[in-house]
């Protein structure tokens, strides 16, 4: 059935493996898809929603790239919120709700209109290798198909255990079977393995609720998009979500199962992600308080089932249900099925390059989960780094690897590789040192032309950029040239409480004054004038307001920045040796030997390695 060799195989259909196959088939190269079931591509295995803190910023640069992920999420959306707003624009997060179903359609067909991409359903249960290198996979019937390149991109999939109660038995995820074999022969070949956690939450039926005793939650008023192209437009309609609370005789009536808990009586020794407990880890945490939230959300526009966010759990079914039956609200509650945990293989990822290759075996790459990841957005990211640069090394072309000032994926991937994780990692604003650069606004200025230099983002996508980058900046040029008087502005400003203007100013001037916002740039008739005759998008608007009113932060990043940009153009050589250098620390020693650095800006973010140790290196380094 595979005579040829593929260029790239991507193992795994999720969020990780779909968005590895899109890039390495829509850089020309010849690729195979293959996963354990077909009718699951792009699965939302727990929560139906894309985006949120950082996460958002996350799915606009995978679009700037030229990925699928925010196409997806505007297409199949059911509601939309910009979360943060309150706070400073390098905080702002796109979030949509979204239709479970539609999602992962939209994605298969996305998928099966990408050319050069092939597809292939069955249970990858190892490696072919050559030479220390991977010549392709092997398959639970024998099957052997081979390639230049492989992508692993496994999910909770690797030796998956699930937990309900005392119950315990294997699967990927509900009703999907665990995957075997990949891990026992990456161990064998040398890789360091661990064990890691997840949950989620009972599913249950809407029509079950009453919706009377909780608090509606809907989406904004003035809706906005994950993606920079013309294919998706903003939401018109959208769905209400819910909120309600737990209570003390909730909780009271989840400690009675505790004694069957696999958190708690040692069945799970794995570490779940600290910042999406399970509703038995949060109580028996945060003992001292009376209730959580709960968030009701719809799992589409049709169905009636409902995902009961804040509920993660594995404790026994008939524990669960009772305690769900004493939420307000949910007092006649049916369940489609109940929530569980589930305990799943991953590699730490200090063992992998910045290109997402491992250091093991040339040619195989790690995306998602299996590198110790938590979350939709951040395995999409890792995916298409990984499938870029399978395809660029299969062309015999420069790696692509993006900066922490550059995206919110340079963050991500710097923080794995170098530092590695313990628990399931997930992306925050606080990660970035550079936030105020990496803005959800301007992911595509940062990001298109790299796509497009690397073959994957699209000509079309790169003049739209231009486009509007040119009427920001002319719409900002505006703002510097033109004079205003105080007649004309002073009532805004008494209005704002903010001292007032004298003599004729520039609006540059007064618009970057802290009290000015958004909404008192439509007050100013000049600034009306200027929009009347030359038409502009919202987004194009807002953007040039960030640009005004945080020039001053804005100016400051870029300079640090550039100062740590001179420490990565330090290249330490690949086997450099650091017993030679007496001294060091030993742990700076037992570390850089560990994850041997690329760069001096590299070394010094490794956990254990001191400001004095780098100086220590510089000066060995003759700088």
């Amino acid at each position: 059935m595979f005579q040829d060799v593929y260029d790239v195989i991507v193992v795994g259909a999720g969020h990780a493996g779909s968005e590895a196959a899109a890039a390495a088939a829509n850089m020309g190269c010849k690729t195979l898809l293959v996963t354990m079931n077909l009718q699951t591509i792009g699965q939302m295995s727990c929560n139906p929603a894309m985006g949120g803190i950082a996460k958002g910023q996350i799915v606009r640069e995978i679009d700037a790239l030229g990925g699928y992920s925010g196409i997806v999420s505007d297409k199949t959306a059911i509601q939309f919120k910009m979360l943060n707003k309150s706070k400073g624009p390098a905080m702002w997060s796109p979030r949509v709700q979204s239709d479970r179903m539609r999602f992962a359609e939209t994605w298969r067909l996305m998928l099966e209109q990408t050319p050069n991409l092939d597809f292939y359903q069955e249970m990858v249960s190892g490696l072919l290798l050559k030479n220390g290198r991977v010549a392709g996979i092997k398959t639970s019937l024998g099957v052997e198909i081979h390639a230049k390149t492989v992508v692993l991109t496994n999910g909770t999939f690797l030796n998956g255990l699930i937990h309900i109660g005392d119950k315990n038995f294997g699967g990927g995820r509900a009703g999907e079977s665990a995957a075997f074999g990949i891990t026992e022969q990456l161990v064998a070949l040398g890789f360091e393995s661990g064990r890691m956690k997840t949950g989620t939450p009972p599913r249950v039926d809407g029509r079950s609720l009453d919706y009377s005793k909780m608090n509606e939650e809907k989406g904004d008023e003035f809706t906005e998009k994950f993606s920079f192209s013309d294919e998706t437009t903003n939401l018109k309609h959208q769905k209400s979500c819910w909120m309600t609370y737990t209570s003390p005789l909730v909780h009271n009536l989840l400690r009675e199962g505790f004694d069957r808990s696999p958190m708690f009586n040692g069945r799970i020794q794995s570490l779940g992600p600290r910042y999406c407990p399970s509703i038995e880890d949060k109580i028996n945490r945060f003992a001292d308080k009376d209730r959580h939230q709960l968030f009701v959300e719809p799992e589409g526009w049709d169905t009636v089932e409902v995902y009961v966010n804040g509920f993660s759990t594995s404790l026994p079914e008939d524990v669960q249900y009772k305690a769900l039956k004493s939420v307000a609200g949910f007092e006649h509650v049916k369940f489609f099925r109940p929530g569980y945990a589930i305990e799943y293989d991953y590699f730490p990822p200090t063992q992998l390059k910045h290109t997402l290759e491992t250091k093991l075996v040339d040619g195989l790459f790690f995306a998602g989960q299996i590198n110790g990841t938590t979350g939709y957005e951040e395995a999409a990211s890792q995916g298409i780094m990984a499938g870029i640069n399978a395809a660029l090394q299969v062309k015999e072309q420069e790696a692509f690897i993006l900066k922490r000032d550059e995206a919110y994926i340079g963050v991500l991937i710097d923080d794995l590789i170098t530092k590695g994780t313990e628990e399931p990692y997930r992306m925050f604003t606080s990660r970035a040192e550079y936030r105020t650069l990496l803005r959800q606004d301007n992911a595509d200025q940062r990001l298109t032309p790299k796509g497009y230099a690397i073959g994957l983002a699209s000509e079309k996508r790169l003049k739209r950029m231009e486009q509007k980058f040119n009427e920001s900046e002319k719409l900002i040029q505006f703002y510097r040239e033109t004079s205003i008087l105080p007649e004309e502005i002073n009532p805004i400003l008494t209005e704002k409480e903010s001292s007032l203007i004298k003599q004729s100013d520039k609006l540059f001037k007064v618009l970057s004054r802290p009290e000015v916002e958004l909404v008192d740039f439509t007050k100013i008739e000049k600034i009306n004038q200027y929009l009347a005759a030359n038409p502009l998008d919202d987004e194009i608007v807002e953007q040039s307001y960030i640009q005004v009113k945080y020039q001053g932060y804005i100016e400051k990043e870029k300079q640090n920045a550039d100062k740590i940009k001179r420490l990565e153009d330090i290249k330490i050589p690949e086997n450099f040796d650091y017993d030679k250098i007496k001294s060091l620390s030993h742990e700076a020693k037992e570390k850089l030997k560990k994850i041997r650095p690329v760069t001096v800006s590299q070394a010094s973010r490794i956990s254990g390695v001191s400001p004095s140790d780098i100086s220590i290196l510089l000066i060995y380094m003759g700088r």
